[in-house]
């Protein structure tokens, strides 16, 4: 087999990647969402205090914008909902391998993910245009902002501050790493998904 074919091959693979999901037992499934959520414990690990916002930079985002892409909009949804309600139950894998109910300035980004996860599973495996880069680079960025509002809502309510502190403290000294998260993670989905697959 010549590397053309091998190409083809894998090409084909990818454009029944969804189908393979869909035909898999409900159990298998779950495990999946499950080893995502775990994934998303271990890079919340990843974790970098910045000294004039109690919430930090931490690994989370890029592994939630991959969720959708590998499990779809339902299960990339449940799998962050798993994360949650694990880490809830007392599961030590949110950022610095806190557990529990994390009632503090960070707790909308968590809620965040989920909504994220579904909105990137849902157009990726319901819509089919051009799979292009960029395309996948705007939809890493709107679920970015998707975490951003639930983050910055929650944070404004719990601090107690007005839009322009929210802003300094809670979204835009996140942007720069956030961009980049969402550059890699385009570049993965982009292997990931076949050509006419969005």
């Amino acid at each position: 087999m010549n590397i053309t074919d091998t190409l083809g091959s894998l090409e084909k693979k990818k454009e029944n990647y969804y189908e393979w999901l869909h035909d898999l037992a409900w159990a298998k499934r779950l495990f999946l969402a499950l080893l995502v959520a775990v994934v998303t414990g271990i890079a919340a690990q990843i974790r970098i205090p910045l000294g004039f916002t109690p919430v930090p930079i931490t690994g989370q985002v890029f592994t939630v914008l991959l969720c959708g892409v590998i499990l779809g909009n339902i299960y990339g949804g449940l799998s962050m909902i798993l994360y949650m309600a694990i880490g809830f139950a007392g599961v030590p894998w949110f950022s610095g391998a806190a557990s529990g109910l994390p009632i503090g300035p960070t707790t909308g980004y968590i809620i965040g993910f989920v909504p994220a996860a579904f909105f990137i599973g849902l157009v990726t495996q319901r819509y089919k245009q051009t799979h292009s880069f960029l395309f996948l680079l705007g939809l890493m960025t709107v679920a970015i902002l998707i975490i951003y509002i639930c983050g910055a809502v929650h944070f404004a309510l719990f601090m107690k501050t007005n839009l322009k502190t929210t802003l300094y403290m809670a979204v835009l000294p996140f942007l720069p790493i956030d961009m980049i998260k969402a550059l890699f993670a385009a570049c993965t989905a982009r292997i990931l998904l076949p050509k006419n697959q969005i």
